[in-house]
């Protein structure tokens, strides 16, 4: 009976659709964090069912918005539970189970490939296994690192064990882009501190560009060599470092509940380039969020939709997506018909997948929007940005999440359910080639 149940499962998987199989491991994985949240060790008590489901949402899709006080409301099992679910969520539940396997030492299927290859947005099996050693490598690496050095500012402040569970917490929490803290004002208090404010975005910049690239870098190690998706990644994500960076300096300097609380020139740069490095992707905070000004709002908003880079920890419609639709813009102001970087062409098909994934992104968003405008009295701005985190899973927070009713949570969690996943079933679609039986004579579309 069970060896028949087990092959009628395995016939069943290996009928899904790689994208759908994700989507249900991201569910599955979901609720049970939401069970384990609700265990009476995991929490003081105080953490209700849409709590847990609320807060498991969030880790498994890295995002890191909160509807309960991390530090409070959940033990150190229950912030345990969430580590593990950010783990998960950031790695990629594939990637983590093809690793549990070959530490094993058993074989991983033609359909886990299968299913592996889409996780990581790649084209072939053939590499998929050599990439995710490569994976394992670099986690280990960043996130022990990044625990280490994170305890010799955390440990004197909070003593060895604490300390050593705050570095430990906070390092997976921003290797993977998820912007959950077990402090309860985040990493305000170290707003100024150079260790955190090198060692975090290190850590969230690391997840964010994408395994792909970092994979890229280990192996190959010079620029000539690199390919054009890493050119593209690491040269976008230098230009949005530098822009936000400087945008949000200009646009908060003189805001005296930000950068004009500090009186030093040097306070208020570490403060902006934390802040304007971490808004695409991680989520963390150093300054009061719900006090930016209405256009450093909107900036915030631009930069939690572009996100990070394809096969990463990062959400968002990536940075590679924003360029091409960029370029592609420039090409056809300048009449021409191929778009070029670095040496390399990028095919029309390449376009027409920006398009789309910009527009269905533009359409969740929209109708995010238009849901909670509808069922809540929250300021517009405070609602846009709250959505926009959500599809970013960025984490980032105006305040309107922890006042959103039953009805705002489960939109929300939709929101960043589609963010983190998402994006994997578009691309699965976008890669299905059906050919045509029946050829139109072309016909001519007024535009503009």
């Amino acid at each position: 009976m069970t060896l028949a149940l087990g092959r009628a499962i395995r016939r069943r998987l290996a009928r899904t659709p790689p994208p759908a199989a994700l989507a249900g491991f991201y569910l599955l994985a979901m609720l049970a964090g939401t069970a384990a949240l609700k265990l009476p060790f995991a929490n003081d008590g105080s953490v209700t069912w849409s709590d847990a489901l609320f807060t498991s949402a969030s880790a498994i899709t890295v995002t890191g918005l909160i509807v309960v006080d991390t530090a409070v409301a959940f033990t150190p099992f229950g912030q345990g539970v969430i580590a593990a679910l950010i783990q998960l969520g950031g790695l990629g539940l594939m990637v983590f189970a093809v690793l549990i396997l070959g530490a094993l030492g058993l074989p991983v299927g033609i359909g886990a490939q299968a299913w592996l290859r889409d996780d990581l947005d790649q084209t072939s099996v053939r590499d998929v296994l050599r990439l995710t050693r490569i994976i394992l490598r670099v986690v280990i690496l960043f996130e022990t690192a990044g625990a280490a050095l994170l305890a010799l500012v955390f440990v004197p402040d909070h003593g060895l064990a604490a300390g050593l569970w705050h570095a430990v917490f906070h390092s997976i929490s921003a290797f993977n882009n998820a912007g959950f803290s077990t402090f309860t004002p985040g990493l305000v208090p170290y707003a100024t501190d150079p260790l955190v404010n090198v060692v975090i975005p290190l850590l969230f910049i690391a997840g964010g560009i994408g395994y792909v690239v970092v994979a890229d870098l280990w192996r190959r190690r010079r620029w000539s060599r690199l390919a054009m998706h890493s050119k593209l990644m690491l040269a976008g994500t230098a230009g949005l470092l530098v822009g936000s960076f400087a945008l949000f300096a200009i646009l908060e300097w003189s805001n005296p509940r930000t950068l004009g609380q500090f009186d030093s020139v040097l306070e208020k740069l570490v403060v902006s380039w934390f802040q304007g490095a971490t808004t695409r992707t991680a989520g963390f905070n150093t300054t009061d969020i719900a006090a930016l000004e209405d256009s450093t709002s909107l900036m915030f908003i631009a930069l939690m939709l572009i996100g990070g880079g394809p096969a990463s920890t990062a959400g968002g419609i990536k940075v590679t997506t924003f360029l091409v639709m960029i370029l592609a813009t420039i090409a056809f102001f300048r009449r021409r018909t191929e778009l070029s970087a670095f040496g390399r062409s990028i095919g029309l098909e390449e376009v027409v997948k920006v398009m789309a994934l910009v527009s269905i992104s533009l359409v969740v968003v929209f109708l995010g929007v238009f849901v909670l405008t509808f069922s809540h009295r929250s300021p517009f701005l405070d609602i846009a940005f709250e959505v926009a985190s959500a599809f970013g899973t960025v984490g980032l927070s105006r305040g309107a999440t922890a006042e959103l009713d039953g009805f705002g949570r489960a939109a929300i969690i939709a929101i960043m359910f589609l963010g983190r996943v998402g994006p994997l079933t578009l691309g699965f679609f976008l890669a299905t080639q059906s050919r045509p039986r029946v050829r139109y004579p072309a016909g001519q579309v007024l535009l503009g």
